[in-house]
């Protein structure tokens, strides 16, 4: 991909989008893998870069949704993400659907999207799955599924190129939906005769894979019927404790990383790990349980306490939201501008 660069950069100017959906107080496991990599991605950036992280309440739709939860669950995240440390000055922070490009270059690309392509998605098995507390993928199938599911990741792919994102930190469970981002953007381009849209590489800084307390061979989850399975950013001292003492493990002698072999010890040795910044893979003299229980604690005080005063301070939050999708619809509007005159929908208004 070619970017103009300016003489006095070192390396192209980057354009970084990631979303979250508002599904309520994030567990360890969000934070510990797509969020601390967005507050990364923001220190590391240079000055000339452009930074979007917003909150994608048109996907949480995709699913039932209480009005009154999810208007309390947009707040909370937002509320958690200047809690753990995404400056709104900084970083482009926003609610996805105060933003009407991201629906119109959306229904765009739905008009180009291969439905071949789209039946080979199969990310939205597992969310069903999820949200049914479906023991596996296996137990749903089309019956279960609407079109607003089916077609959300032609939403995922405009989130992107309306922004022209350059890079986009993702799991490796939305890898499919990149792959058609980039399927999309090439196939739009050449219609159009030239780049609206910079094809967007998947960027994936270091994350972990925080598995659940009670399955450790299945992520940590929200969804899981049993609250023991996780940690929340807002759990107390002592829920913490309760839960890493009630935590799967072994009845190996020792402590060893062997996620293979005893993944249940291995998922508290990487807590560990990505609590303190260290390197848990060679034996060392822990009292497992009891060290990532403090350790735990420790990296989850300061944003806890930090979430707790933001989540009442609504004018704050309100003003946040303002200022961003302010920000952000400065950035979209010219892609919008070029698709539709390019498309032919563009016109000039005469007023008499």
């Amino acid at each position: 991909m070619n970017i103009p660069q300016r003489i006095c950069q070192i390396r192209p100017r980057r354009v970084i989008l990631s979303g979250i959906q508002p599904t309520g107080i994030p567990h360890l496991g969000n934070y510990l893998g797509a969020l601390s990599n967005w507050v990364k991605l923001q220190k590391s950036a240079q000055p000339e870069d452009k930074l979007l992280f917003s909150i994608v309440g048109w996907h949480a739709l995709t699913l039932p949704q209480d009005p009154a939860a999810l208007i309390a669950a947009r707040n909370d995240m937002l509320a958690v993400l200047l809690a753990i440390g995404i400056d709104p000055n900084r970083s482009i922070l926003f609610h996805q659907d105060h933003n009407p490009h991201h629906t119109e270059l959306s229904w765009i690309l739905s008009c180009i999207a291969p439905m071949g392509k789209l039946r080979r998605m199969t990310t939205w098995k597992s969310r069903l799955a999820a949200a049914r507390n479906s023991g596996s993928e296996d137990e749903v199938d089309e019956s279960m599924l609407n079109a607003g599911l089916f077609m959300y990741p032609v939403l995922q792919a405009a989130d992107v190129l309306v922004y022209k994102a350059t890079h986009v930190p993702v799991g490796d469970d939305q890898q499919q939906h990149i792959e058609l981002t980039r399927d999309l953007a090439d196939i739009f381009n050449p219609n159009l005769q030239r780049n609206v849209s910079p094809v967007p590489p998947s960027d994936l800084p270091p994350s972990k894979r925080i598995l659940s307390l009670k399955d450790p061979t299945s992520k940590m989850s929200k969804s899981s019927p049993d609250a023991k399975s996780r940690i929340l950013l807002t759990d107390t001292a002592s829920q913490i404790q309760s839960k890493i003492r009630a935590a799967v493990t072994d009845s190996i002698q020792g402590i060893t990383y062997d996620p293979d072999g005893r993944p249940g010890t291995s998922n508290l040795l990487t807590i560990l790990a990505a609590c303190t910044d260290s390197d848990v893979t060679q034996p060392g003299p822990w009292n497992l349980k009891r060290d990532v229980a403090e350790a735990v604690e420790e990296f989850l005080k300061k944003p806890r306490a930090q979430f707790d005063r933001i989540r009442l301070e609504t004018t704050y939050l309100d003003e946040v939201a303002r200022r961003g999708v302010t920000r952000a619809i400065e950035h979209s509007k010219v892609t919008m501008m070029e698709v539709k005159t390019r498309l032919g929908l563009a016109s000039r208004v005469v007023h008499r």
